[in-house]
């Protein structure tokens, strides 16, 4: 049996070939790994956000919405625990609650027990969209992997667990 071809080389390999040129004296190793990091979740935004548009929705609105929609009923949760579960920055996130509310996919509703927060929630329409993004989502995300098997999905899942965890100990 012989072994599978290596795939060919990609941008990442050409910066760093660039890079060996340039500045031997630098370990390049590491951007190996980071600058495909980089590289990939920029695609996967961008394929991301061109799966949503159809619904009019951005990724950073479905990250919104999915999250309130996974935190089971009543849908609702407060400013610090959406900021705890999206990669938003406090600003954006209160900028895309604006839109969400706007387009009545969400409500805000007072914090009986913070009179200065707010809780959003959401509604009728956002449940019944966020079913349909999430959907389109989870498919969009099936075939960017479609290129690995299971075992070495699991694998490079777990390797970038391990990654993330490591840097967030940093």
């Amino acid at each position: 049996m012989t072994p599978p071809a290596a795939p060919p080389p990609d941008l990442i390999d050409q910066l760093l070939a660039d890079w060996r040129r340039e500045r031997p004296d630098l370990d390049a190793g590491a951007m190996a790994v980071a600058g495909r990091v980089l590289h990939l979740g920029r695609l996967l935004e961008v394929r991301a956000d061109e799966c949503l548009k159809p619904l009019e929705l951005s990724y950073t609105e479905l990250d919104l919405l999915a999250t309130l929609r996974r935190s089971g009923v009543p849908f609702r949760l407060s400013p610090t625990e959406l900021r705890q579960s999206v990669l938003l920055t406090s600003g954006a996130m209160t900028a895309c609650l604006n839109r969400l509310q706007a387009r009545g996919l969400i409500r805000r509703e007072p914090d009986p027990g913070d009179g200065r927060s707010l809780f959003a929630v959401l509604t009728a329409k956002g449940v019944k969209l966020a079913e349909r993004a999430i959907a389109l989502r989870f498919e969009q995300a099936r075939r960017a992997v479609a290129g690995l098997d299971a075992d070495e999905q699991a694998q490079l899942a777990g390797l970038l667990r391990k990654l993330g965890q490591g840097m967030a100990a940093d």
